[in-house]
């Protein structure tokens, strides 16, 4: 006969269940029941100043996201600087790039009701959660195991910081993160990188913050507190970043900050002359001579000229919305595997062929959702730099008295971008109509379907524009959704109604 199990380790976990369970109570909602807090703490510092970050639950979407709570020292330093939070966070809300963590939705928190300590008004924000940890958190694991960086990941993960950054150094007005270290440098599982949400340079002297850490002082410039801060100063912070990366580690005499010397030493320790002149520059004492984000991308150590494989990618991607969603798999099916592929002639020897027996479909589809993912930007291109962020209107009184109260805005912005798009027009019984049936599906999978009886005065700009302004579709989707339709309205109408 089996012996009973002891009292004590079956109250052990009971108490894990019990901690489990008092972790996922919800402890909060946002005024819009969207997004629910939870009572489980993370270590995700977006931004300085942020003095409590939870796990949260966005219900809509039935992913983690974090919830992030943005102290401020006292209620006149709040009011003093209310209307610049929001049209600050407005802006940070625009902000979509694949390299850059994404702030989902902010609003206000001025309530007295409010049981915290300290009392202070706050601002409130969402943000992705980053579930596998920090640069530096990467870094250590990783010197345990080996003796260097491997030479390819570095410049991968520089590309891919420098996109970020270039990205936010381009919009009207720049947008300058202020506070990149290896500790607001996120790392996903599949390689893929992303720098925490930017907090302008505006509001960091009203918010308590505790940014001066010793153990991250080295990742500042020597101009920093003395001048109001710019584009530069994320230039000298990436360039500690990517002395970090290539060293693993710069040792540091405990908690105290890190010194001259030991930085002069990990910089001295680097082999490759090309990689200490690009962390050199970006190092550089004058702000006025540490290069751009965009033009350290052409810099020698990380250029190089994108494979026709990678532009054929990202073409692919770009017009994946007009193409059925298992077309990859439906023409892989229907290719001929000893046809050959490509062929460089080599005269008088045979041509060197290349068939599509030596292509990995799987392979094919993993480099595809890589590229998707933001892991290899196009940067080496003079592309169409990210237009302005527009600055928030000032509300009318009577609307600016509504804004302060928790209320749930009447429309949220769609967030995710489209992926596949399908239209259908069909007669009315009575003849009188068209009858539009829309079918998006977004980035996530969701599958999104739409019916509307068109009006004779309705263009397709005209809807695009309304999807938009209702959060069916995202802003950056709205000129090749109104494409999309205007073909389709000419297909079976031969004119735009």
């Amino acid at each position: 006969m089996a012996a009973p199990e002891p009292a004590p380790r079956r109250g052990r976990e009971r108490e894990r269940e019990d901690e489990s369970e008092d972790e996922s109570d919800i402890l909060e909602e946002s005024p819009c029941g969207r997004w629910q807090k939870r009572r489980e703490q993370v270590n995700q510092g977006n931004m300085p100043g942020v003095q409590s970050t939870f796990l949260a639950m966005d219900t809509e979407e039935g992913v983690e996201v974090v919830w992030n709570e943005l102290h401020f020292a006292d209620r006149k330093a709040f009011a003093a600087h209310e209307e610049k939070i929001q049209t600050m966070f407005e802006q940070l809300v625009l902000v979509d790039h694949p390299n850059i963590v994404k702030l989902h939705k902010y609003w206000l928190d001025a309530s007295e009701a409010r049981a915290r300590s300290p009392p202070a008004p706050q601002v409130i924000f969402i943000t992705e959660y980053v579930s596998s940890g920090s640069l530096k958190q990467f870094l250590k694991k990783t010197k345990k195991n080996h003796k260097a960086m491997n030479a390819r990941a570095w410049k991968r993960w520089c590309t891919q910081i420098l996109s970020a950054l270039s990205f936010l150094h381009a919009c009207s007005p720049p947008i300058i993160h202020g506070n990149l270290t290896s500790d607001t440098i996120f790392i996903q599982h599949n390689g893929l990188i992303k720098i925490g949400s930017a907090l302008p340079d505006d509001l960091r002297s009203p918010i308590r913050a505790e940014r001066e850490e010793l153990r991250n002082l080295h990742f500042f410039p020597p101009e920093y507190g003395e001048v109001a801060d710019g584009t530069a100063v994320d230039i000298f912070s990436f360039g500690m970043c990517a002395l970090e990366m290539a060293v693993l580690e710069i040792q540091a005499n405990g908690d105290t900050r890190v010194t001259e010397e030991a930085i002069t030493r990990a910089r001295h320790s680097l082999s490759d002359p090309n990689m200490r002149e690009f962390i050199l520059s970006c190092l550089a004492r004058d702000p006025a001579h540490r290069p751009s984000a965009h033009n350290l991308l052409f810099h020698r150590v990380l250029f190089e000229v994108h494979s026709l494989k990678l532009l054929a990618a990202h073409c692919f991607i770009q017009h994946q919305y007009l193409m059925p969603e298992n077309v990859v798999e439906e023409k892989t099916k229907a290719v001929d595997l000893h046809a050959v592929l490509a062929e460089i002639p080599r005269p008088p020897r045979p041509p060197l062929q290349w068939r599509y027996s030596e292509v990995s479909c799987l392979e094919l589809d993993k480099f595809l959702e890589d590229v998707r993912n933001g892991i290899y930007p196009l940067m080496n291109f003079a592309a169409a730099r990210p237009l302005g962020l527009p600055r928030v209107l000032a509300p009318p009184p009577e609307e600016a008295q509504k804004a302060k109260t928790p209320t749930p805005e009447p429309f949220d912005s769609e967030t995710r971008k489209v992926v596949q798009m399908q239209c259908n027009l069909e007669r009315s019984e009575d003849k009188a109509r068209w009858h539009l049936t829309l079918l998006l599906v977004l980035e996530d999978r969701l599958h999104r379907q739409l019916t509307y009886d068109l009006l004779p005065t309705d263009s397709a700009q005209d809807l695009a524009a309304e999807l938009v302004h209702y959060g069916f579709v995202h802003e950056d989707d709205r000129t090749k959704l109104a494409a999309f339709l205007e073909s389709t309205f000419l297909k079976y109408l031969g004119a735009q109604p």
